[in-house]
């Protein structure tokens, strides 16, 4: 099979690599219909986390079963599937709880922007649906393996419900995927921060009642003029650098709660936060928890979180996908093999 190899920052290449195998009796195998390219992924290829040696890259994806290892019992071969990028096994005691990105017994993907995945712990990960979706449903279905998970996840570590009033830093897909959890999940006043017109657009296509385009000092005031002087009720941190902690802080009042998921860079000001009565929350998102609500609702087209991928390339040009989002001309690239 071919899939994506990164090499070294700014380097991924598209090659042939082992077909993969059941290794386990849990395992299950699954042909790539679609796959894409994280934010996160960019963390490599700028060089900003580290390449030591080519690396299989990826985890978000949705497809077929081929194959499953003789302890699999919820998927079959021919069945659709999507699974969250944090394989989890369904029955350890966290994962009982809903915490199913902390499971004990957790796995990874060995790169998942590729023709084939082999899925450890297939019962607690996969979910099927009932048929074979629509072909323009896919997309959607995709973002459920992260961006659409995350940006749910986001919106509950920070509170947001009915009557809230929500900030959303980061204008990238998991950030575009908060504004449309946070107007699920009921808010009033949902702010997308962003400078960019075509984000813009996907934000209030997703129900974003403003957009607020300034950042640092100015843009902490815009979001103030909004929420009655005082910062909105959740604010949602979708980004991961300093800055972006920084912004959410100051956009959020006294009182509230932050949703971390941006992946962490930098420091984080805990006397602040102390002082302030501020609640943080956050981390990977819970995929396999929120997947069977979320799955519902893109089949029922009540969402269609797949507005956040901008372009579409073949697999075979997957340095390209990763080119555009690196330099912004694409929210978020999918790929198919």
């Amino acid at each position: 099979m071919f899939g994506a190899v990164i090499y070294a920052p700014g380097d991924v290449r598209y090659e042939e690599r082992e077909d993969p195998t059941i290794l386990e009796p849990t395992d299950a195998l699954v042909r790539t219909v679609a796959a894409c390219v994280c934010g996160s992924d960019l963390w490599r290829y700028r060089g900003i986390a580290p390449v030591p040696e080519p690396t299989p890259i990826g985890h978000e994806f949705c497809g077929v079963v081929t194959a499953v290892g003789d302890l699999v019992k919820t998927v079959r071969p021919g069945d659709f599937v999507v699974g969250g990028f944090n394989p989890s096994d369904g029955t350890c005691p966290v994962c009982r709880k809903g915490a199913h990105a902390n499971c004990q017994h957790g796995s990874h993907y060995d790169g998942a922007q590729a023709e084939q995945i082999r899925i450890p712990l297939a019962d607690g990960t996969l979910v099927a649906t009932p048929t074979m979706p629509d072909d323009d449903l896919i997309p959607s279905i995709l973002t459920l393996s992260d961006v659409m998970c995350t940006g749910w996840h986001a919106a509950v570590s920070a509170g947001v419900g009915p009557g809230k009033s929500v900030a959303v830093v980061g204008d990238g897909a998991v950030g575009l995927c908060g504004v449309l959890a946070a107007v699920q999940l009921g808010a009033e006043t949902v702010i997308a921060m962003s400078r960019h017109e075509a984000r813009q657009k996907v934000a209030r296509a997703f129900g974003a009642t403003h957009v607020v385009a300034e950042r640092d000092e100015a843009g902490i005031a815009a979001i103030r003029a909004l929420t009655d002087g005082i910062g909105a009720d959740c604010v949602l941190e979708c980004v991961g650098t300093e800055e972006a902690r920084l912004q959410a802080l100051g956009c959020v009042r006294d009182g509230g709660n932050v949703g971390l998921v941006g992946v962490p860079h930098g420091d984080l000001p805990v006397n602040d936060l102390f002082w302030r009565n501020v609640g943080i929350k956050g981390g990977p998102a819970h995929c396999r928890a929120y997947l069977p609500e979320l799955l519902d609702l893109v089949l029922a087209r009540t969402i269609n979180p797949g507005l956040v991928f901008d372009l579409q390339l073949p697999l075979a040009e997957v340095a390209e996908a990763y080119a555009a989002m690196d330099e912004r001309r694409a929210i978020k690239s999918l790929l198919r093999p």
